[in-house]
């Protein structure tokens, strides 16, 4: 059987547990069928997408510094929006490139953009 080609992104953390909660926010949770991979944990969400969190190197992420972003796409920008208020960096906006979108930091703080396109 051959799969879909797709991507998936994978996030250095410094907290998983914190990390895997904070994902939780916007719909993921630990995939059943994988197992226990220690300082690696795959999430997915009810729409197929999937993410992977792995524990950074000591030292390796600087606060306030990460280079990493993510973007996810969702029709539920608002609810995503609600369930992080008071975290947002900028709560949902029409932007010029044609997104309804918001952003927020992680809690290692990689930037994190939800939004949808605008018909």
């Amino acid at each position: 059987m051959s799969e879909k080609r797709r991507v998936v992104a994978v996030i250095p953390c410094n907290n998983l547990v914190a990390s895997e909660d904070f994902y939780g926010l916007l719909g993921f949770r630990r995939d059943p069928d994988s197992e226990d991979y220690g300082d690696y944990v795959i999430l997915t969400d009810d729409g197929g997408a999937e993410i992977h969190l792995t524990k950074a190197a000591e030292d390796w992420l600087v606060p306030g510094k990460s280079p990493f972003g993510i973007y996810f796409y969702a029709d539920n920008v608002e609810e995503l929006a609600a369930r992080l208020k008071g975290r947002l960096l900028y709560p949902p906006v029409k932007q010029p490139w044609g997104m309804f979108e918001f952003a927020v930091s992680d809690p290692d703080e990689h930037l994190v953009r939800v939004g949808r396109r605008i018909d």
